[in-house]
């Protein structure tokens, strides 16, 4: 039985646009997480921050990603933080494989589109923030199972990066 494929690495490293495209080649359901959250609050990710908090946001976040990986198998695109949580890559080892879909700050600010919904990323210098990110975040990132460069190429050379590696090794 095939195990989920998560993609993990910063916002604007590709994970949604490659995922999809991924999935659809595997005939796998697609599921990010923040869609279930919004979904489920009915209301968007900003505003949950403005209004619950980061803490409550990663709780639902958390929640979302575990009701994904006890369901069907497929590719998971939780946000650029959900990593860096305590405890959330050890929840998915043996369930899924985790991919790091690893860019330069410069590559994720330039790949966001400017109307973005992320507060997380609401800066005078995305670069800059992007780098912020990355340095608390970067071991978290590392401790993936494999680690795909995606500065360069097309969505379609990552995507079939990511099939190889989810038939390789998570049995798909």
């Amino acid at each position: 039985m095939p195990r989920h494929v998560v993609l993990i690495g910063l916002p604007g490293a590709g994970k949604s646009t490659a995922g999809r495209l991924a999935a659809e080649r595997l005939g796998a359901p697609f599921t990010d997480p923040d869609t279930l959250i919004v979904r489920r609050m009915q209301m968007p990710v900003a505003r949950i921050f403005a209004e619950f908090g980061e803490g409550r946001f990663r709780q639902l976040e958390h929640e979302a990603v575990e009701e994904a990986l006890g369901g069907p198998p497929g590719i998971l695109v939780p946000g650029g933080g959900w990593a860096a949580q305590p405890g959330h890559l050890e929840s998915a080892r043996g369930r899924a494989l985790v991919i790091y879909l690893k860019v330069l700050p410069s590559t994720a600010a330039a790949r966001l589109p400017a109307d973005h919904d992320r507060p997380m990323l609401l800066s005078e210098d995305p670069v800059g923030r992007m780098r912020q990110l990355l340095g608390n975040r970067e071991a978290f990132y590392q401790r993936a199972d494999q680690t795909i460069p995606n500065d360069k190429g097309l969505p379609t050379e990552t995507a079939d990066e990511i099939v190889r590696l989810a038939r390789l090794l998570a049995g798909w």
